[in-house]
């Protein structure tokens, strides 16, 4: 073992028991076990089939740069479409640790190994993650792909991905998270790490579609240089447990720009904390967040996003909006502007908690539309915030998750 291995150890050690700033705890130690993987085949049984589809994985790959699957422990599947061969590389993380000692340069250099017990339990536990590269002023027109699939009840997933966007770069990600149908228990922890190089564009969506009892705990860091931009699309479409994110993207290259997008629906006892953070270094850096929530039966819904300046030509703009659709849900939206030394940066926020618009309502009910037509030409104004490039799969669950909020179905 390597001095800098040894020192991520005994950091992550000694940061067994310390808690999240943020969210409700729980003891990670409760889900780890050896996982039984099963079939090592490829080839996909229906019920993986129609779990990963609902996580936004083409299964036929027609519209697919790359691919890569995981089923609990067990890397399935990893593979770049030929066209693109000498464009992109994709393979389980430890396979490209051993390939690039390189790599290790960039291993927990976006997230701190001992931020939390979470990142102590990945440094401690890992097994798979990908790592997904992006060669040299490759551009990637269509999506590369990954599915993070627990088959398991009461298990956990404790992965570190890196992608790496080489400069002058350009490529889209889609990444979901899901379980099979009859899994409804367990814990996922997983640490990302970004490195988007000069000139580089990277838009990565993210899927949670897990089970009502689950405790979710991503660590995601971007690191953006010049003239770089970053794009981070989030969408939680299914009930879960518990959730607590705060991604970081670090703008330190000139030009750098970064964007986050969720839309967020909080159902039956889910506890969802939730945010991002946009460090501004680098001259005429540019950052925005834009946040959408919904809050049904007795969910709790914190929204976060902090935006800090430490640069006179930055600018950013924060955006959450919650929507209240039950007397038993409770919602919070905590924007935060900070400017260090940066006297002339520009950073403004808008921050909205309520209910559907009584007004509002009225107002299209008077042009013709029924109450329930009105409801729901609102909330999908509402939830809708400019994600682009989603599968038609994942376009048409957003429209139908929309449509049963507005009937009161869910």
């Amino acid at each position: 073992m390597r001095s800098s291995e040894k020192d991520l150890k005994e950091r992550a050690e000694k940061a067994l028991k310390k808690p999240a700033v943020y969210g409700d705890d729980f003891d990670p130690s409760r889900f780890i076990r050896e996982e039984s993987n099963g079939k090592t085949a490829p080839d996909l049984d229906q019920r993986l089939r129609e779990a990963a589809l609902m996580s936004g994985f083409d299964l036929e790959e027609k519209n697919r740069s790359g691919s890569y699957f995981q089923k609990n422990d067990q890397v399935l599947y990893e593979k770049v479409n030929q066209i693109y061969h000498g464009q992109v590389e994709i393979m389980a993380i430890e396979q490209a640790l051993e390939k690039y000692d390189w790599l290790w340069d960039y291993w927990w250099s976006a997230v701190a190994v001992d931020a939390d017990k979470y990142t102590a339990y990945t440094e401690l536990y890992q097994k798979g993650g990908y790592f997904i590269r992006i060669l040299p002023g490759a551009r990637i027109d269509q999506p590369i792909q990954s599915c993070l699939l627990m088959s398991e009840n009461q298990g956990s997933q404790r992965v570190h991905n890196i992608i790496i966007a080489e400069e002058g770069s350009r490529a889209e990600v889609i990444s979901g998270c899901t379980t099979v149908p009859k899994v409804d228990a367990g814990m996922h922890l997983g640490v990302s790490e970004f490195f988007i190089k000069k000139g580089a564009f990277l838009s990565f969506t993210m899927i949670h579609n897990w089970a009502e009892n689950f405790y979710i705990r991503p660590r995601t860091g971007a690191i953006v240089d010049e003239d770089a931009t970053f794009i981070n699309n989030y969408l939680l479409l299914n009930p879960v447990k518990s959730i607590q994110s705060n991604p970081r993207a670090i703008l330190r290259g000139k030009g750098a720009k970064s964007r986050f997008n969720s839309i967020i629906y909080g159902r039956g006892n889910a506890n969802l904390d939730l945010g991002s953070v946009i460090e501004l270094v680098g001259e005429d850096t540019r950052g925005e967040a834009i946040s959408r929530a919904a809050a049904g039966d007795r969910s709790q819904i914190t929204m976060r996003g902090k935006l800090l300046a430490r640069n006179d030509t930055a600018q950013a703009r924060l955006e959450c909006k919650g929507m209240l659709l039950s007397p038993e849900s409770t919602m919070q939206a905590i924007p935060e502007l900070e400017v260090k030394g940066a006297p002339q940066a520009d950073l403004n926020h808008e921050a909205a908690v309520g209910p559907i618009s009584r007004e509002a309502v009225e107002y299209l009910m008077a042009r013709g539309l029924n109450e329930e037509e009105a409801t729901s030409l609102l909330i999908q104004g509402f939830m809708k915030v400019g994600i682009s490039g989603l599968p038609k799969i994942l376009e048409q669950m957003v429209d139908e998750m929309v449509q049963t909020i507005s009937s009161g179905g869910l």
